[in-house]
C-alpha cells in the first residue's frame, strides 16, 4: 500500500505531528528507533509546557501513549525501526528500513539531533550526576551553586545566561580564543557580575564523590592545569543532527541540518518537510520541536487535500 505520510522520528516533534495525522485521518506509517529524545536524560523536565516537573523518562513514555492512544488504523507505529535510505518514486518516496520497505506520498522527518559529548575522563560517569547537557531543563537544579558551561558558541552563551538567573556563579570555559558566539550576546552575558570567561583552555577531566565537584582544565598556552570547583557542568558544544541518511537528497547546510522554510517546514525536495532538532530553526527545544511539526503537520494536509 502507499501510505499518504510518513513521519520518521519518534520525538516531541514526531509525536505531535503523528497525534495531529491521526486526528485529520491521514494514512501514516510513524517509523522511529525509539521515542526517547534528548531530554530522556534528564532527571526534571520543568519547561515542558502544561507539565510541572517531569522526568524524562517518563515524558518520553507519555509522547507514545498519547500517540499510540489517537493511532487506531490511522496511524502504524513501527517502534525500533531506523530509515537508513530514502528514494524519490512516481507518485511519492520509497523509504527503506532494516525491516521493511514503505511507500508514501509524503514525508516529514523528525530524527532529531544528538549532543556532543565531552570525553574526558570522569565526564560519562557523572554524566546526570552533576554533567548536564541541557541548561533549560537542569538549570533550576543548580541554583545557588557555582556552575561551569563548556563551550563558545551561542548556546553556550545562551545558557550561561539561564543559569546566571539562579546559580551563584557561572564560569565558561573555551578551547579557543575567540567565539563562534555573537559578538553582542558575548559582550552581554559576560558582562553579568557573577559570570567569569576563560579562554584558551580545554577540559582534561570531571571529577566528583557522588556527584560533580570540580572539572579540571590544561592551559592550551602553558600547559598548566588547573581544578575549578563546581556543582554543575553544561555542556554546550554543539549538536550532530541525525541526517545521514538524507545527503543528496534534501538541502543541508554546514553542519549537517535540513534547510527547511521557517513559514511552512518545507525543505528544497517537495513532498519532503522537516521540523524540529534535525532542521536549521534558530532554537530547538522540546516545545518548538512539537510546535513546528504541527505546522508542517498543517501543511502537509492542505497540500494532500489539494491534489
Amino acid at each position: 500500500m502507499t501510505y499518504d505520510l510518513a513521519i520518521i522520528g519518534g520525538g516531541p516533534a514526531g509525536v505531535a505531528a503523528g497525534v495531529y495525522a491521526a486526528r485529520k485521518q491521514l494514512k501514516t506509517v510513524f517509523i522511529t528507533s525509539n521515542f526517547e529524545g534528548q531530554s530522556a536524560v534528564s532527571e526534571g523536565v520543568e519547561n515542558w509546557i502544561g507539565t510541572v516537573k517531569i522526568h524524562g523518562i517518563e515524558l518520553s513514555e507519555n509522547l507514545k501513549k498519547h500517540l499510540e492512544a489517537y493511532a487506531g488504523n490511522v496511524v502504524d507505529v513501527k517502534n525500533g525501526e531506523t530509515a537508513s535510505e530514502i528514494s524519490k518514486i512516481d507518485g511519492g518516496f520509497k523509504i527503506k528500513t532494516e525491516k521493511a520497505e514503505y511507500e508514501t506520498r509524503a514525508i516529514l522527518i523528525t530524527t532529531g539531533s544528538v549532543r556532543r559529548k565531552l570525553e574526558v575522563p570522569g565526564a560519562a560517569e557523572y554524566e546526570n550526576k552533576g554533567l548536564t547537557y541541557c541548561a533549560s531543563c537542569d538549570g533550576p537544579l543548580f541554583a545557588g551553586q557555582d556552575c561551569v558551561v563548556v563551550g563558545g558558541g551561542n548556546a553556550a552563551f545562551e545558557s550561561a545566561a539561564q543559569l546566571l538567573a539562579y546559580a551563584k556563579s557561572v564560569t565558561l570555559i573555551h578551547r579557543s580564543e575567540t567565539f563562534r558566539a555573537d559578538p553582542v550576546t558575548v559582550a552581554r552575558v559576560s558582562a553579568h557580575p557573577n559570570m567569569k570567561v576563560i579562554t584558551n583552555v580545554m577540559p582534561v577531566e570531571v571529577k566528583g564523590d557522588k556527584f560533580v565537584t570540580a572539572i579540571s582544565y590544561k592551559n592550551n598556552a602553558t600547559g598548566e592545569v588547573t581544578d575549578l570547583p563546581c556543582a554543575g557542568i553544561f555542556i554546550e558544544i554543539g549538536l550532530i543532527p541525525n541526517t545521514w541518511f538524507l545527503k543528496g537528497l534534501v538541502e543541508l547546510n554546514a553542519t549537517g541540518q535540513i534547510v527547511t522554510d521557517p513559514r511552512t517546514q518545507k525543505t528544497s525536495l517537495p513532498g519532503i518537510w522537516a521540523a524540529g532538532d534535525a532542521t536549521d530553526g534558530l532554537y530547538h527545544q522540546n516545545n518548538i520541536a512539537a510546535g513546528d511539526a504541527v505546522r508542517a503537520l498543517e501543511d502537509i494536509y492542505l497540500e494532500l487535500m489539494a491534489k
